[in-house]
Parts: C-alpha cells; sequence; structure tokens
C-alpha cells in the first residue's frame, strides 16, 4: 500500500515514522509541515524519514514539526527502533542507527509479549566545546556563561550530544514556570550567539541523582519530553557538580534515565509507545502536491 505511516510516543513526544519508497511524494519542508499540522495533518512533533546506511544498519532523516532538520533525538531515535521492529524491518533487539549527529547503538527491550516498551540508546559523547554546537562565544568550555533573554541576566551551559543544547538551572530553591519557559524559550532558541539555533532547557536540581525540565525545542517549541535534552541537562549537572550519575531526568511527560561516563559518553534509556499506523487520504497526497 501507497503513502503509509506510523506513528509513535516516548513520553508525549510525538512523531510519524515513513518509509520513502512507500509515498508517492517526496518529504519537502513545507510538506513536513503539512503533515505535523494538529488540525489539518496528521499531527507529530516531526517525522522520521528512513534512509539508506553504508555504516550503520539503518539510515535516520529527523524532520522537526516546522520542516527543519535535526541532528539527532533521543525521543525520535526510540520511536524510530520500535517502528522498524513493529512494521517488520528488523526482528533485531540490537541495532545501529546513522543519523546527521552520528551512529548511534540502540537496544530494544521487548516484554513477555514480544512488543518492545522500552529502550536503550547510546547517544554518543557529549561536549562543551563551543564549535561543537556552535556557539559564537570563544575561551573555553560553555560553563555557567552569561547571557541576556527578556531583559534577564542569565547563566548557561552549552551542550552537544550530536546536537546543541542551552541548558539554564534555577537558582537554588527556585522552581522554573511554564510562563518562565514561554518567556525566555524562544529567545534562548535564537539567540544571535547560536548561529544554528539550539534547544532550551530550564533546569533545576531535586536530588543528588535527580532534575526537572522544562523544554523549549528548536523548531517545535514547548515539548514534554525530548532525550537528548535529558542527556544535556544530565550533562552539564555532572559538569557543574550539580548532580551524579545516573541521573534521572523528569519532565512534564515523564522521566529518563541517563548514564554519564567519566569521558562524557551518555546513555539514555525510557519508554516508547506504538499509537497508529495508517494510509494517507488520496485528497490530502494530492493537496501535498
Amino acid at each position: 500500500m501507497k503513502n503509509r505511516f506510523w506513528k509513535g510516543h516516548a513520553l508525549g513526544n510525538d512523531y510519524l515514522a515513513v518509509d520513502p519508497r512507500e509515498l508517492e511524494f517526496r518529504l519537502t519542508p513545507r510538506r513536513v509541515q503539512a503533515l505535523c499540522d494538529r488540525q489539518r495533518g496528521v499531527g507529530g512533533d516531526g517525522v522520521l524519514e528512513l534512509i539508506a546506511s553504508r555504516r550503520a544498519d539503518f539510515g535516520l532523516r529527523i524532520w522537526n514539526p516546522d520542516g527543519s532538520r535535526a541532528e539527532k533525538s533521543g525521543n525520535g531515535l526510540r520511536i524510530f527502533a520500535r517502528f522498524l521492529h513493529a512494521t517488520g524491518r528488523t526482528r533485531r533487539t540490537r541495532l545501529s542507527v546513522e543519523t546527521a549527529g552520528g551512529i548511534v547503538a540502540i537496544r530494544l527491550f521487548p516484554g513477555r509479549d514480544g512488543v518492545p516498551r522500552r529502550a536503550r540508546v547510546e547517544i554518543g559523547r557529549a561536549s562543551f566545546d563551543p564549535r561543537r554546537l556552535p556557539c559564537r562565544l570563544r575561551g573555553g568550555e560553555l560553563l555557567e556563561r552569561p547571557i541576556r533573554a527578556a531583559g534577564r541576566a542569565l547563566r548557561f551551559t552549552g551542550v552537544s550530544v550530536g546536537n546543541p543544547h542551552c541548558v539554564v538551572f534555577a537558582s537554588r530553591g527556585r522552581r522554573w514556570t511554564r510562563a518562565d519557559l514561554l518567556e525566555l524559550g524562544p529567545l534562548l532558541e535564537r539567540h544571535p550567539i547560536f548561529p544554528k539555533r539550539c534547544n532550551v532547557q530550564l533546569a533545576a536540581r531535586t536530588g543528588p541523582h535527580a532534575l526537572e525540565i522544562l523544554i523549549w525545542e528548536r523548531g517545535a517549541g514547548e515539548t514534554a519530553a525530548s532525550g537528548t535534552s535529558a542527556c544535556a541537562a544530565a550533562c552539564a549537572a555532572i559538569r557543574l557538580g550539580r548532580a551524579a550519575s545516573p541521573v534521572v531526568v523528569r519532565a512534564p511527560g515523564g522521566a529518563l534515565r541517563v548514564a554519564v561516563s567519566e569521558a562524557f559518553d551518555v546513555t539514555l534509556e525510557g519508554a516508547v509507545d506504538e499509537v497508529a499506523s495508517g494510509v494517507l487520504a488520496a485528497s490530502f497526497v494530492r493537496a501535498l502536491r
């Protein structure tokens, strides 16, 4: 059947997964926006496009809902692995996936019914180097650097885990609010020091192995959960001496477990669920053209 799609979510962060060989159209920014539209399309926080890879078992192109592309997505990778397994493209529980942000290893954990509802992703090595984000600031690692947004003096830690992140910790004893996120998120995402924009996490320490975060995702906006955001926040907390590995990072959509080695190699584990699969209506496909 043509024009098939599959949809899954990881703690409320939902993606459509497609195989371009099953589509009668090529994905473009405008078409991705139409697919992700929650009123006029299928709806989603992005599209996961299966592509060929010569270096890994599978290749993945990640589209943000605004039609831009992401280098890596921790939740997206778990959803993509579940898609591959659910649609019979692999029966393996260990596989490698090539993304624009590097090759990652994924392990699925099937339950007694054979359905994998959890997955672990080896995200790669985190870096605080401004050249890796990229960031226009120089002078060593991006640790607690001053930044201004909405007239507020803040300090951020810049982390790359294959994609760029700006982590801002609340002062001791304070928690961030959704109003803070809606005010600061879009300004920090597009701050002039980040030439390729960035993902934003407003973080607060809640224990020696625990954080809570609010997430403003590049190209998507406010997001219930994000795997790489959890990884970035955990790495920033460990690097600043605010937490120790493993770190449970709780977002509005739920919690993820992040393990960080001494060399800052990062492993992410969390839930993943299937939502639906189906076929795009012929009239919708004609409108895309």
